[in-house]
């Protein structure tokens, strides 16, 4: 039985209420979900106040928690797991920023988006242009939460969507470019008019 056979049979498991099967899935889980948190936060600042432990056990909880999820599949679970870890992630920002009004809580989106490796953008910024996407072309939007906030590769992103990798290359390309515009400062202009 695969990896992903066994964590499909734990979700049906859990969606049933089987407390073991909770246990199990974490042990199963834990691992994938802690590379992602660790890959996330090897883009953030330095001194960020959240850790990847943390970032993990608090996404664990509410997707387990949630009885409003009918696990269909071990694809299905990690789709999930990138938009909770995500709201997570914006929430934070979001309550951080309050407390130290125009700080800006900095994301590097170097592999992710691949702008270019000196950008950071401001999570909350990231969150709000990603929502305008997501109003756009929801397709594209789900594409950009999933490599970046879920850490899949293409193909992965494709079997998550039931679509080809192609479809998902260049609607990748088309998000990117889409953000990018959206992320971009503008120009500072020196000198008088």
């Amino acid at each position: 039985m695969g990896q992903e056979t066994d964590v499909t049979q734990l979700l049906s498991e859990v969606r049933r209420g089987d407390q073991a099967a909770i246990d199990a899935l974490f042990e199963k889980v834990y691992g994938e979900l802690r590379a992602l948190a660790g890959d996330y936060f090897r883009r953030e600042r330095p001194d960020h106040t959240m850790q990847p432990t943390a970032l993990v056990h608090e996404a664990y909880v509410r997707l387990v928690g949630s009885d409003n999820v009918a696990w269909e599949n071990r694809a299905h679970f990690f789709n999930v797991a990138a938009q909770v870890m995500r709201n997570i992630m914006v929430d934070h920002a979001r309550k951080h920023q309050s407390q130290k009004r125009g700080s800006g809580n900095k994301v590097s989106l170097d592999e992710a988006i691949s702008f270019s490796a000196e950008q950071n953008l401001d999570l909350v910024a990231l969150d709000d242009a990603l929502k305008e996407l997501e109003s756009l072309n929801e397709q594209q939007g789900r594409i950009v939460e999933l490599r970046f906030f879920g850490g899949l590769k293409l193909e992965e992103v494709a079997q998550v969507l039931g679509v080809s990798p192609t479809t998902v290359s260049r609607e990748w390309l088309k998000a990117k470019l889409f953000l990018k515009s959206q992320l971009a400062e503008p120009p500072a202009i020196g000198g008088e008019l």
